[in-house]
This record gives structure tokens, C-alpha cells and sequence, in this order.
């Protein structure tokens, strides 16, 4: 087959480069691979695979630092999504992943193919999806883009996993100036598999068949991965044709004709048209499987006229994949995809030649080398510069300005801590039937599995999404150790063993050494916690540039994990369940003010250190805890962390109707300062359950005594009423342009 003739001037070529994303050294490197002038397609793909979105070269290194081995662990980072054993012949896949920049562009289209990739990959390792979770950031609620960017991402979540039936449990979501000009939308997936039955996207067999399935090929998302792997700058919604263009409908279609042909043994490798488009998935199964492959873009479905090579390699159009199938196989998987009226297309082969090689109309539009566009990547290890010590508050200068039960009304009611019942009840939370525990029930969503025969097994998972920015924007490591911790609790809080992680690191401008080391404490801090509490990382995705010129977002590394219940009888919500029943706290009041949501809402500082979290006290009085739920002694369970003691404590009593005495000082500090490795739980016995705290060296106090209909504090009272008033009208209010 004959070389590609670029018959494109030198300086036309490193203008285009440039475009593309890569650097005058990258160029220089691309030239010496491919050994001639590139052709559009050539650059195009060396930009889309060389993107810091798709060859992670400012975050590799640092990458290796977590732990991604276990017992349990199937497959580790690497592949589409992390699978993990849960035993009984089962196993968990999942993953988490940012769409930020096409959700700033456009809200309800970024997000809804966020939600839809990330199931792709999912569905792509043979597992159905069971349970979506979220975690969105967005800016100052009085900037006047946040209300539409809320409404936009909001009803894209929504609509497309309403859309495919798959329950979305629940998520986080907060509010900060550091996103005015860069949101964040990280979309997480947890599918169950047959644990015999995974499947990989390495390519293998010469002579084997490429197959196209799914929907047809458009111009919507071209440039999309290179998009993303760069800052934004003032009218960046002028970017808006690099969005894709979702269809739920279609994906689900997608996820049934995919699963029965699954069934068969007709696929060798599957991959997701993701990031880059067929240029990504074509390249990275043959780099995996150590082929060559050759494409006739002609073959390739589509659905706008007149495209050139270079636009239908580098669209990510949604709803497509990429299948390497056995031998002879065409047929059955024809009669499949057509059974479910999708497009199937023969469009390529397997070879022995280590390249990519691509047709259009008769014309090579691309001859490159496999090995080198993933092997060859920049690598890249940026000067990092540490995060300055926070300077020392004390807790004296702050004191309550208010009562403290007036100012606990105002926490509940402020940005980030008001209910997200409005969100929430534009997710179906309930479809497919399994949801044991919805958004704002539990610390961790509660999903039921099914057995192998799809009956009831009696056990669960427990899902959760957690981050604490301002924390990890104050000090990277300790703030990666407590986004670790804290989905680690939340977790055991409800019961669960917290199994692994899923992680997706949001961060400005890697170029920025102040950025780049925001990055690299913040890993060390999440490796540090990981290997404590036994909970490998898996899966993930790193997203940097976040950015709007020299504007950062606060340093984001979301935290997804799972944990598994073996009896789905034996876990806990957060509601008071009943009066006349102990508060007991499990851990230590250290009345650590820093960083905390009363120091910014109510006297309007964002200063001091984050609060220190040792991990061997968060293992010690998490296993102590899970043991007292499974052991039945425990009515209700939740973990404190944002707002503090008293504001977890109103969560309680709001989330069930009920009041409670309590028996602490109006001390600001142990009220609402956010010391970690604390519990709040429920109990009818509590001496029992004290000496076992005891005898387990575990700190645990009295807080008080759940009844009535309001909360006392130290002379005070305020009706739950009140403030379950306060905790939910600020959302829905502010959505409707009341604020």
C-alpha cells in the first residue's frame, strides 16, 4: 500500500500541530516517527493520542504511586474500567470520569454523554450497569452563569440515565467561586458482571475482522479530547461544536445488543468509541494486542455527507463501538445489532504489520506506526512547588455570633450544606428496583444485588462519591488523605466494607508547578490513606486544565468507592429512627477550626489548616464501627464531616422527624469544628455497646438522647420544623430565581 502524500506545506504542518495541541518539540518528535510530512489525518491523531486527556503525560508518573493490587482486584487501572471480585462468582466494575469542559460549554449535552460514556465503559468490560453516582462542582451562586449551568447539567444527568433505566443513587454537589469559569462534572458507573466473564480490548488474530456498531459517525465532539487537554479562555462556549450530542435511546439499544452478543463467544476484544473517537479505540486495541490494522473509513456508517478522514477518525459522536470478532462470526453478530436496529459495519482487518493504516476513497489518508502513538507519548515529570504551611488559627478568635442553634439554621440552609432533594428528585433513583438506600438516606447509596440467576441474594453494595476541596487547596496531602477517609466512612457507616476506590483528579494547569504540586501531594496523600485502609485504587481519570486563563479551579481529587454487605439486613441510615434512644459519638472532639464551613459562612474566612486525619484511628474506629452494625447494635449510623458535630447531628433529626436533648457546651469549636474519624450512632443499649468501646480502646462519648420535635442545647431550642425549612427551601428557591 502506498505512503500517504501529505503535499502540505512545512509551516502549514506546524501550524496545524500547534492546533492540535502538541508543542514544537512534540511536533518535532512526530516528525522523526512518521518519518515523512504528516498528512491532516496523521496530526490530527498524533494530537488526539498525544492530548494530556488521552496519554495522562503530565500524570503518569505520579499515577504509579497509588495502590492498585488486592485480593480482590480483577483488573486494575489500564483497561476501560477497574473489575473487582465480590465473591458468589460475581464482580463489580466501575469507574468514574470527568466530562468539565463540553458541560461548561453546553450543560445538557456535556453532561448527558458524560453519563453515557462512563456507562459505555462499563458495559464495554461485559457488566449491565446497576447504579450511576455523580459529583458536580459549580461556581458562586451568585454568578450569573451557575443557575443555568446547575439547570443544564442537572437535566442531563437526569434525563440520560432516566433514559437507559439504570438508578442514579445519589452524588455530591457544592458550590465555590474557583469554578465560576470552569465546573466539573465526574460521572461514576457501577455495573455487575459474571466474574468469569470479563472482557478486555486488546486486539488479537491476524486477519480478523474490525467491527462498527452503534450509531452512525457525525462531526459533533471533533477535537473534543484536544479540547479538553487545554485552558479555557473568555468566551469559551464558542467551542461548542467540539460537544457530542447524546442518545439514550440509542446507548441503550447499545447495552442489550452488546450484552447478547456477550453471550456468545464470537468477541476476542471490545472498546468504547470514547475520547479521540475511532482514533483512540482503533489505536489503543491494536497497541495492546501488539497488531496492526488497516480501515477503510469508506465502510464506516454515516450520518452527514461529504466527511473527510480527518472527521471521521477524530468525531466522537456517541453511541459507538469498536469489536474485534472471531472468525466467521460477521453473520451472528450482524443478525444481532440488526435485531436491535443498529448500524453493524465490516470496516477492517487485523494485521501483522504494527501499523494503522486508513483508506478514504481509494487514498491511504494515514499509514503511522501503532507502537509508537501510545508507547511514545511525552512523558512529561513538571517542576512541582509545594502548597506554604497554612498559618495557625485559634479557635478564640471565632466565636458564636449568634446563638448557637440560630447559627446551626443558618449552616443547614447555606450552599453547601442545604438539601439536594431538588436535584435528587430529577434522578430516578428507584428503576430497576433494587435501591435499598437513595440520595440523602444513608452516607453511601445501598443497592441490592441480585444473584447469578437474577433472584434476590441477600447482600448489597454501597456506593459514594466524596471530596473535600478546600481542604485539599489548603494542604494537597492532607486533603488526598481525608477525600480517601471520608468515602472510607461513609461507606462503613452504612454498613458496608469498603472494597476499592475509583479517583478523578481535577486539577488547574499541570504547567504551573504550584498546580503540578497541588497534584502530586494531593496522589501522595490519596496512596498514603489507600494503602491504610486496604482500599486499592482501580480505575480513574485525570482531568487537568481546569482552568479559565490564569483562574484555577480549588484542586479536586473525587474520590468513588465501593463496599459490599454481605447480609443487605445488617446496615444503617442516617434518620433518627425512634425517641428515647442514645447519642453516642465515636471518636475524638479535637475542635479543629480550620478550613471549615463555619469559619466561611459565618464568619467568612477561608483560612487555617484543613483538619488532620490519622489514618490509624479512622481504620481502628471504622472496623469498630461496621462491627456494631453488623452485629445489630447499631439503629442508625452517621459519619461527621462538613458543618461538624451539630450540623450532622440536625441531619439526623431532620432526615426523621424527630428532636433530641443534647448534652453539649456552645462551644463554636466542638460544635462545628470537622474533625475526622467520627462517628455519630444511634443505639437502645448503650452500656453494652460503651464497654465494647472500651474494652477496644475506642475514644466514645454520650451526646445526648433522641424525642420530641425539637433540638436543646445547652438551654436553647429549635423546632426541626424550623430547620428542615431552612434546609430545604434554598435550592429549589434559588432555582426558581428567589434567592
Amino acid at each position: 500500500m502506498s505512503t500517504p502524500d501529505a503535499k502540505m506545506p512545512i509551516e502549514k504542518a506546524a501550524a496545524l500541530a500547534k492546533e492540535h495541541g502538541l508543542s514544537p518539540s512534540e511536533y518535532e518528535r512526530m516528525l522523526a516517527i512518521v518519518g515523512r510530512q504528516p498528512t491532516l489525518t496523521e496530526i490530527g491523531i498524533f494530537g488526539a493520542m498525544w492530548s494530556e486527556h488521552c496519554s495522562y503525560k503530565s500524570s503518569k508518573n505520579w499515577l504509579k504511586k497509588l495502590p492498585t493490587e488486592g485480593p480482590r482486584v480483577i483488573c486494575g487501572p489500564g483497561e476501560n474500567a477497574g473489575v473487582i471480585d465480590i465473591g458468589h462468582g460475581q464482580a463489580l466494575v466501575f469507574k468514574m470520569e470527568s466530562h468539565n469542559h463540553p458541560s461548561f460549554i453546553e450543560p445538557y449535552q456535556g453532561a448527558a454523554t458524560g453519563v453515557g460514556g462512563i456507562m459505555r465503559d462499563v458495559f464495554t468490560m461485559g457488566a449491565r450497569p446497576i447504579a450511576n453516582m455523580n459529583a458536580l462542582r459549580f461556581g458562586d451562586p451568585s454568578h450569573p452563569k451557575t443557575r443555568h449551568l446547575v439547570a443544564g447539567v442537572v437535566a442531563g444527568i437526569g434525563d440520560y440515565g432516566n433514559c437507559m433505566g439504570v438508578p442514579t443513587v445519589g452524588g455530591e454537589t457544592n458550590f465555590h467561586a474557583a469554578y465560576n469559569g470552569n465546573i466539573l462534572v465526574n460521572a461514576m458507573t457501577v455495573g455487575l458482571a459474571d466474574s468469569s466473564k470479563i472482557f478486555y480490548s486488546a486486539a488479537a488474530g491476524i486477519g480478523n475482522s474490525v467491527v462498527y456498531v452503534g450509531s452512525k459517525t457525525g462531526r459533533d465532539g471533533i477535537k473534543g479530547a484536544v479540547m479538553a487537554s487545554d485552558v479555557f479562555t473568555e468566551g469559551g462556549e464558542s467551542q461548542r461544536p467540539t460537544v457530542q450530542v447524546g442518545d439514550p435511546f440509542a446507548e441503550k439499544l447499545l447495552l442489550e445488543a452488546c450484552l447478547e452478543l456477550m453471550a456468545t463467544d464470537a468477541i476476542v476484544a471490545i472498546q468504547d468509541m470514547g475520547a479521540a473517537g475511532m482514533t483512540s479505540s482503533a489505536i489503543e486495541m491494536a497497541a495492546k494486542g501488539k497488531m496492526g490494522i488497516e480501515i477503510d473509513l469508506d465502510l464506516v456508517p454515516q450520518r452527514e455527507e461529504g466527511m473527510s478522514a480527518y472527521e471521521i477518525m477524530l468525531s466522537e459522536s456517541q453511541e459507538r463501538m469498536v469489536i474485534i470478532l472471531k472468525p466467521g462470526r460477521e453473520g451472528d453478530a450482524a443478525a444481532i445489532f440488526k435485531k436491535w436496529e443498529l448500524d453493524f459495519a465490516v470496516i477492517g482487518h487485523l494485521t501483522d504489520s504494527h501499523r494503522l493504516v486508513l483508506t478514504r476513497h481509494g487514498n491511504v489518508e494515514a499509514d503511522l506506526p501503532v507502537l509508537p502513538l501510545v508507547d511514545e507519548a511525552p512523558l512529561y515529570d513538571r517542576p512541582t512547588e509545594p502548597t506554604p504551611a497554612p498559618t495557625p488559627i485559634s479557635a478564640a478568635d471565632y466565636p458564636l455570633p449568634a446563638p448557637a442553634l440560630e447559627v446551626l439554621k443558618k449552616l443547614v440552609g447555606c450552599p453547601d450544606l442545604a438539601s439536594r432533594r431538588w436535584i435528587a428528585e430529577q434522578y430516578d433513583s428507584l428503576v430497576r428496583g433494587d435501591t435499598l438506600a437513595g440520595p440523602g438516606q444513608a452516607d453511601a447509596a445501598i443497592v441490592r444485588l441480585p444473584d447469578n440467576d437474577g433472584n434476590e441474594s441477600g447482600r448489597a453494595i454501597a456506593i459514594t462519591t466524596d471530596c473535600t476541596p478546600r481542604y485539599v487547596f489548603a494542604d494537597p496531602k492532607m486533603g488526598g488523605r481525608q477525600a480517601v477517609a471520608e468515602a472510607w466512612r461513609n461507606l462503613t457507616a452504612s454498613g458496608a466494607l469498603p472494597i476499592a476506590v475509583t479517583d478523578n483528579m481535577n486539577f488547574g494547569n499541570p504547567e504551573k508547578p504550584r498546580i503540578m504540586g497541588q497534584f502530586a501531594y494531593a496522589i501522595e496523600g490519596m496512596a498514603e490513606a489507600c494503602s491504610a485502609l486496604s482500599f486499592p485504587v482501580v480505575s480513574g481519570n485525570v482531568s487537568l486544565y481546569n482552568a479559565t486563563g490564569a483562574d484555577p479551579i480549588l484542586p479536586t481529587p473525587a474520590i468513588g468507592a465501593v463496599g459490599l454487605i454481605e447480609d443487605a439486613t445488617r446496615t444503617a441510615r442516617i434518620a433518627f429512627p425512634a425517641a428515647g434512644l442514645t447519642i453516642l459519638l465515636v471518636g475524638e472532639n479535637k475542635s479543629e477550626l480550620g478550613q471549615s464551613i463555619y469559619l466561611r459562612e459565618i464568619h467568612g474566612a477561608e483560612k487555617g489548616a484543613p483538619p488532620v486525619v490519622d489514618l490509624k484511628a479512622e481504620r481502628h474506629h471504622g472496623d469498630f464501627v461496621r462491627g456494631l452494625i453488623a452485629g445489630g447494635a447499631v439503629s442508625a449510623c452517621h459519619d461527621v464531616s462538613d458543618g461538624g458535630l451539630l450540623v450532622a447531628l440536625a441531619e439526623m433529626a431532620m432526615a426523621g422527624g424527630i428532636g433530641a436533648t443534647l448534652e453539649l457546651p456552645a462551644d463554636p469549636a466542638l460544635l462545628f469544628g470537622e474533625d475526622q474519624a467520627r462517628y455519630i450512632i444511634i443505639t437502645a443499649t448503650p452500656e453494652p455497646v460503651l464497654s465494647r468501646a472500651r474494652a477496644a480502646s475506642v475514644p466514645m462519648s454520650r451526646l445526648g438522647v433522641t424525642g420530641g420535635d425539637a433540638l436543646i442545647l445547652a438551654g436553647e431550642s429549635i423546632a426541626i420544623s424550623a430547620l428542615k425549612n431552612a434546609h430545604e427551601s434554598w435550592l429549589p428557591n434559588y432555582m426558581a430565581g428567589q434567592d
